[in-house]
């Protein structure tokens, strides 16, 4: 048996925090509804997987996109990409994911980057009530989710990408933009949200939004950040998807 110690991060358990036994860490995560949890080699490392995700906001609801980590060693990661077909998770929650993928909690592909920021919108009806979110792939965390509110499902991938974008730049920090809608990728890159839904007082809130977001785009650098379009085909839905289909 290795002497090496471990460090366990727990981000979502009785009580989230850094555990330096597996004892401890199971104590926190056994039983727990979705646990989320993963060990590291240094503390250095645990330090940083727990404290530099980007910060949740307040809105309200738990996140989807969560996965049940195993307390085991990491293998390193294969130099190959081979497909990766992820056995069945704990009732109610995606399955972990491969044992050399050591930098995320989630059944991403090899070629996903898990320092990265993946986001969708829902909507039930064309229109109908809208709502978006982000979430952190490193960890599977919510980071941002606004709505709902009367509107169409390309209007809220737009605006979930240029809340991304804002976000980040507030915050300094520079990643991938991971979405599956290609009209959003376009109406990014046109600086305007090319939507035919009609303005009226029900969707005057949704506009002077859309018209926030437009502005931004016009006066930030946001060169430095990819957005990618996510390859939901090769690799399943996104991990932000709000499981309506």
């Amino acid at each position: 048996m290795s002497s090496t110690p471990k460090y366990y991060v727990v981000w979502r358990g009785r009580e989230p925090g850094i555990y330096r036994t597996w004892e401890a860490c199971q104590q926190q995560v056994a039983g727990f509804p979705c646990a989320l949890f993963k060990s590291f080699k240094s503390e250095d490392e645990a330090k940083a997987a727990f404290a530099n995700a980007p910060e949740p906001n307040s809105a309200s609801g738990a996140p989807h996109a969560d996965a049940a980590s195993q307390g085991a060693d990491h293998a390193e990661k294969p130099s190959d990409t081979r497909s990766y077909k992820p056995a069945a998770g704990p009732k109610g929650c995606p399955p972990p994911p491969p044992d050399w993928r050591h930098d995320t909690v989630l059944p991403l592909p090899p070629e996903v980057k898990a320092d990265a920021l993946a986001v969708d919108a829902a909507c039930s009806g064309n229109p109908g009530p809208m709502e978006y979110r982000g979430v952190y792939l490193a960890t599977g965390q919510q980071i941002f989710h606004y709505g709902p509110v009367h509107g169409t499902n390309n209007i809220g991938e737009f605006l979930a990408i240029v809340h991304a974008l804002a976000l980040l730049k507030q915050r300094g920090r520079t990643m991938t933009i991971y979405t599956d809608s290609r009209n959003a990728l376009l109406w990014v890159k046109a600086r305007k949200c090319r939507t035919k839904l009609e303005r009226t007082p029900r969707t005057e809130q949704l506009f002077q939004l859309i018209e926030r977001a437009e502005q931004w785009l016009r006066t930030h650098d946001y060169s430095d950040i990819p957005i990618i379009k996510w390859e939901t085909k090769r690799w399943g839905e996104v991990p932000a998807d709000f499981g309506r289909k």
